[in-house]
């Protein structure tokens, strides 16, 4: 096996160790040593591969995105343009691959240092503007850009919002019945638009 091939498998078994640290044990106590205690490998070579926590943190949170980016890509490839493509997207959000109990720790954790870590609230932007991005696109084929825009920015808030209130245990709410209230959202506002939520797909 190459030697870059070998780097990245190794990078991954980091991350993936990371996750389950940042998960048993919380962000703040992960720490070099545990990931490396949990990957069965020294932290001196968890250092070798990201230099500090604040690199591997940054690496981990950034694998959680490319997850999600993946859902978004499936979500894009398999639905039609149009309204179709926009439920598409509102059920990649909360995929199994985004809903699993570690996942959902570690996305919980990062969310909480956006206030406080310039580099994983550059990220978090990102995401945010891609969540964005993609339902605006998805919208545009149907409605103007002025309700696609709007409409876009209030889904992409409804869907943060409802994930996060699924995710916690005393949110009252479970995957599947959050993934619903962001679909009737949709079909609200499309309503109200449009007069009714089974409008033409392009």
């Amino acid at each position: 096996m190459a030697r870059k091939e070998t780097e990245a498998m190794r990078r991954q078994q980091l991350i993936q160790a990371t996750l389950q640290v940042i998960h048993d044990q919380g962000l703040q106590a992960t720490t070099l040593g545990r990931v490396g205690q949990q990957a069965g490998i020294s932290p001196g070579l968890v250092a070798h591969y990201f230099g500090d926590k604040r690199h591997l943190l940054a690496a981990t949170y950034l694998s959680l995105v490319r997850s999600l980016e993946r859902e978004y890509r499936l979500a894009r490839a398999g639905a039609a343009a149009g309204l179709p493509r926009v439920r598409a997207i509102i059920d990649a959000n909360f995929a199994a691959s985004q809903s699993d109990a570690v996942t959902v720790s570690c996305w919980l954790s990062f969310w909480a240092q956006v206030n406080h870590v310039p580099s994983i609230a550059r990220i978090q932007r990102v995401v945010t503007r891609r969540l964005e991005s993609n339902l605006n696109h998805a919208l545009a084929a149907f409605l103007p850009r002025a309700d696609a825009v709007r409409l876009a920015e209030g889904l992409g808030v409804m869907i943060d919002g409802l994930w996060l209130r699924a995710s916690l245990r005393t949110g009252g709410l479970d995957v599947a019945a959050a993934r619903a209230l962001a679909h009737r959202y949709l079909d609200s506002e499309l309503h109200a638009l449009t007069g009714g939520p089974h409008v033409q797909t392009a």
